[in-house]
């Protein structure tokens, strides 16, 4: 028989398993806290800018739509080039512009611009796109993905911190006749 004051095996093991147990919920609650109080450490960053400038006016001419590259703003100096980002502007008229994430609306396959036809083709699956983003035809089933922009002293910025989303798409369905196929 064993003393009241002596540890028997069964409550060392007892209190072996509830250290273990805590120990791997504390690694555990430091990430999952960290992912559920982001947000708020995000809002508090000041270093983190996400208006991003892509250029002067003049390297994107009225009427034209050109390939442009920024710098992801939260990138590491250890991203290296995976932390540039292309994306196509539309210089519309002005100070209007569109900025056109590359990424096809179907599968993120790189869209090119072929100023020829006015269009933007995806490579991957067919996905055309009209010159304002719009879709013209193939899988996709909505626009490209569009940046916010502003221009502040000559230059143009678009908000580049989060990554366009289905949110607002570009393309309207307009003048679609319920009488005919829309193949036809």
């Amino acid at each position: 028989m064993t003393q009241p004051d002596e540890l028997s095996r069964r409550g060392m093991l007892m209190k072996l398993g509830l250290l273990f147990n805590a120990a791997v919920g504390t690694i555990l609650a430091v990430p999952i806290m960290r992912y559920v109080l982001s947000p708020m450490i995000r809002e508090r960053n000041a270093g983190h800018d996400p208006w991003v400038a892509l250029g002067l006016l003049d390297k994107f001419p009225p009427g034209q739509t050109r390939f442009a590259t920024y710098r992801h703003p939260s990138a590491n100096p250890s991203d290296g080039e995976t932390a540039n980002i292309p994306c196509w502007v539309r210089h519309v008229d002005g100070e209007k512009f569109q900025v056109f994430a590359i990424n096809c609306a179907h599968l993120g396959c790189p869209v090119r611009w072929f100023p020829q036809s006015g269009l933007f083709m995806c490579p991957c699956h067919g996905g055309v796109y009209y010159q304002d983003g719009s879709r013209a035809s193939g899988p996709p089933e909505r626009g490209l993905f569009e940046y916010r922009y502003k221009v502040e002293q000559g230059k143009l910025l678009i908000q580049a911190g989060e990554m366009p989303t289905t949110g607002v798409p570009t393309a309207s369905l307009t003048n679609i006749s319920v009488k005919r196929p829309p193949c036809a």
